[in-house]
């Protein structure tokens, strides 16, 4: 058939396919395959177009006659084209799977006609044997090389790329059909994943020690900086006494290098070392590559990747076929070294990238006797049309949903937390999911967390997560393929600066397949509120409990009836306020309990403890004890500070996720935390906890924190809780407030316009804050200490607001559970 069909076809391209790449690096590759599987065959023409010149590299450089080299060529699309018209073939690279092709014909046409051999020499007449390099074969069974073998098609092709050839995100964007932000983002989570990859392999290879085994699946986070302080120090007790970790570490720490190291020279085999060195030169050099330098500018742009054109059989196949073979394609050698082969004639420089269509060749003479070539291989069976039978009807596009908010408030000069959340509505396969989230002015994105605070990203479709880079004005995510009537949601941390403009919201561009989505927040950077401390999403639900650590004295007359909520001297400020020690320990000055519930078979995700009292320590500390457990000391990683009607108070918080995990619920201990004594003094505690809980539906948890004084202000503070939560769906309120009053009315908790009534203490709407604590153990009276519940409908928007009458009432925490549709 030659290769006129083709030239024809790249001269008429004509570029229909959606795109979900840049305008200027056009469709790509997945693309145009997609459309040519939908029966769109034109889109055909500019696959050829772009990868003809690396076909015909690679064919030159296994074959030496001119026209074989065409015919191998020609042979080979129109195989491809075939393979993807009946729904085979690949999926996204389609370089690497033209090349393995390209590779196969060549070596077919090899097998058939060196049984057919003209010589003299009587010492190539040796039977050909299979040969296997065992340096190569060493290398296939490595631990990095099953590793790389586990992770992902789109993976190993961005790995390849990044790591191997050491190409820049803007050189691999066009070929991958994303932004250079969306590549680096991709390179970065395939590189965490080639590391958890690594670590199970080599926990399968049995080399664990049973002692090291707790500390074996952090350590890829402790080589990237991602645990937290307690955990990082931990694995770092562990390494200094342990020689085999230490030396993973070493491996997990060179990993990328060492990919390139094992990769190379299985791929490559001895043409490694020139070959990386001729991508690092940019293939800019005369022969094939040649047309690069002189072709436009958007042509450039797509053939990024030309340096792929020796990829070897076994990873091509791996990287993107469905059609895996169970070993690589072996050529069949003499013992002794072969004949050098002569140089190749040289190419002339063509005019444009693609060749103009010749006219059919004359058939040739016979050639004399003494010139006469080998008989020709037996023909192939004969090769379908170019143009196959359209598809009846084409696959719908991807359908996605996508919405955008800050979680709680952005405050300038707080961090906070920006959600996404992506569900496919249906519509074609799973699809990568590609985010570019546009945050606004003066809000940055921090990829680490300090100080305690946390955005967790979680998904609610089984695979892997999402993982960021930040960009110039954006930050480019991506994440797994999501499934058709699956989601996930994204959860940014993120820096307010103090320059940070009110009203500005955030936005997001999302790809999913061939379809791009774009969607923005209802609300942006506000100058008051709580910004978020946690968020996720999943069979999740946020837990508080706490106690108060001052009670009036316990002989003083009135002091008991006070403490069980009955009288009219429920109010700290009638007493001289004294510790509550109410622990079996003599070493602690001040001690109290609640019993924190985490569900059969959950989980804990999160936990933070927050303790508050007058006086204004600059680190404040607390004791934390666990069920049968020991006490502890917390140190504040960070406390707010306002003034009350007559003294300053504090507000501290610690991330305590890993003790809390450790022991899991029941009834835990807080003692000896700073706070004055005396008239009006109050001091307490709180202990958040977001748990996973099987039997509970989907919903979103968060976190919210912040520390503000009210007294006598009917107009109050407005919470915004934002985040991503869907009006007239239930939700379940968590409060933390310090100083409030059984006895002083006025406190009221609304969400929206209607005020709430409190599930703890005297379950009054017109005095939420009453001095009543869930979980708490001990006395119903928490003086000056509140934990309280609320049960309620979502409106549309939803705001939390604090007003007090008679009160002066300090502001802490807000904990939300709210159910979602999906």
């Amino acid at each position: 058939m030659g290769m006129r069909p083709f030239v024809a076809m790249a001269g008429s391209v004509r570029v229909s396919a959606k795109r979900s790449g840049t305008p200027e690096a056009g469709p790509s590759d997945a693309d145009l395959i997609e459309a040519v599987r939908d029966g769109d065959t034109g889109e055909y023409g500019l696959l050829y177009k772009r990868h003809v010149h690396a076909a015909l590299g690679l064919a030159r450089q296994l074959v030496t006659d001119e026209a074989t080299i065409e015919d191998v060529v020609a042979d080979t699309f129109t195989k491809v084209l075939d393979a993807i018209s009946r729904g085979r073939g690949p999926s996204g690279a389609f370089r690497p799977y033209l090349l393995t092709a390209v590779r196969r014909s060549a070596y077919d046409r090899f097998r058939e006609t060196a049984r057919q051999v003209v010589t003299d020499d009587a010492g190539t007449l040796e039977i050909p044997v299979d040969f296997e390099d065992p340096a190569v074969a060493d290398l296939e069974r490595s631990l990095i090389a099953r590793a790389f073998n586990s992770l992902p098609e789109r993976w190993q092709v961005v790995l390849w790329h990044t790591e191997v050839e050491e190409a820049k995100p803007a050189d691999v964007a066009p070929l991958l059909g994303i932004s250079p932000n969306g590549v680096a983002a991709l390179a970065y989570r395939a590189r965490e994943g080639l590391r958890q990859a690594y670590l199970q392999e080599h926990l399968a290879s049995g080399a664990v020690a049973e002692g090291c085994r707790e500390h074996h699946e952090k350590l890829g986070g402790y080589v990237r900086g991602g645990l937290a302080k307690r955990a990082a120090l931990a694995v770092g007790r562990h390494l200094k006494g342990c020689d085999d970790c230490r030396g993973l570490v070493a491996e997990l720490t060179g990993l990328n290098e060492a990919l390139k190291g094992v990769l190379g020279p299985i791929v490559l085999g001895p043409a490694t070392a020139g070959y990386l060195a001729a991508v690092k030169g940019g293939w800019l050099g005369s022969g094939i590559f040649g047309w690069w330098q002189r072709a436009p500018k958007q042509q450039q742009a797509a053939a990024v990747g030309t340096a792929v054109v020796v990829v070897a059989a076994g990873l091509a196949f791996a990287l993107v076929s469905d059609e895996k073979p169970t070993a690589p394609p072996r050529i069949a050698v003499a013992p002794t070294p072969p004949p050098p082969r002569p140089e190749p004639k040289p190419e002339p420089k063509p005019e444009t990238p693609v060749p103009e269509p010749a006219p059919p060749p004359a058939p040739p003479p016979a050639p004399p006797p003494e010139e006469r070539r080998p008989s020709p291989p037996t023909p192939a069976p004969e090769l379908p049309s170019p143009v196959p039978t359209p598809s009846p009807s084409p696959p719908p596009p991807t359908r996605v949903t996508v919405r955008v908010e800050p979680v709680g408030a952005l405050v300038p000069g707080r961090r906070g937390i920006v959600a996404v959340r992506v569900e496919h509505a249906g519509g074609g396969a799973a699809a990568e999911v590609e985010a570019d989230v546009r945050l606004p002015r003066g809000v940055l994105y921090r990829s680490s967390a300090r100080g305690g605070r946390f955005a967790g990203h979680t998904s609610s479709a089984a695979g892997d997560g999402w993982a960021c880079r930040p960009g110039e004005v954006e930050v480019g995510c991506v994440h797994g393929p999501l499934r058709p009537g699956a989601g996930t949601t994204l959860y940014l941390g993120v820096e307010v600066g103090p320059e940070a403009r009110p009203g500005e919201p955030p936005s997001v561009i999302v790809r999913a397949g061939r379809t791009e989505t774009r969607a923005s927040g209802r609300s942006g950077v506000v100058r008051d509120g709580m910004p978020a401390r946690y968020a996720a999403d999943g069979r999740v639900r946020t837990v508080a409990a706490g106690n108060a650590l001052l009670t009036c004295p316990v002989r003083a007359d009135g002091c008991a009836e006070a403490a069980d909520r009955k009288g009219d001297r429920r109010d700290n400020d009638l007493w001289d306020m004294a510790p509550l020690d109410a622990d079996d320990q003599d070493d602690t000055r001040s001690s109290s309990a609640a019993r924190v519930e985490v569900p059969e078979g959950g989980r804990v995700r999160w936990a933070g403890l927050y303790w508050s009292g007058a006086g204004g320590e600059a680190a404040p500390t607390a004791k934390l004890r666990g069920p049968g457990g020991a006490y502890g000391t917390v140190r504040a990683a960070e406390t707010g500070r306002d003034d009350l009607p007559g003294y300053p108070a504090y507000q501290a918080f610690a991330d305590v996720t890993e003790q809390v995990r450790g022991a899991g619920g029941g009834t835990w201990w807080v003692a000896d935390t700073p706070a004055a004594h005396g008239h009006g003094r109050y001091a307490g505690w709180a202990l958040v906890v977001v748990v996973e809980d099987p039997e509970a539906p989907f919903a979103q948890a968060m976190v919210l924190d912040g520390v503000r004084a009210l007294f006598r202000d009917p107009d109050g503070m407005t919470f915004p809780l934002a985040g991503l939560l869907t009006a007239g769906m239930p939700a379940e309120l968590s409060v933390v407030a310090w100083e409030g009053d059984a006895d002083l009315p006025g406190d009221r908790v609304r969400l929206g316009d209607r005020p709430l009534t409190p599930e703890d203490g005297d379950r009054d709407a017109g005095n939420a804050l009453d001095g009543s604590s869930a979980g708490a153990e001990g006395r119903p009276l928490s003086f000056g200490t509140d934990v309280d519940r609320f049960a309620a409908e979502l409106p549309d928007r939803p705001a939390l607001r604090v007003t007090t009458g008679q009160d002066a009432v300090l502001a802490g925490v807000v904990g939300v559970t709210a159910a979602t549709r999906s």
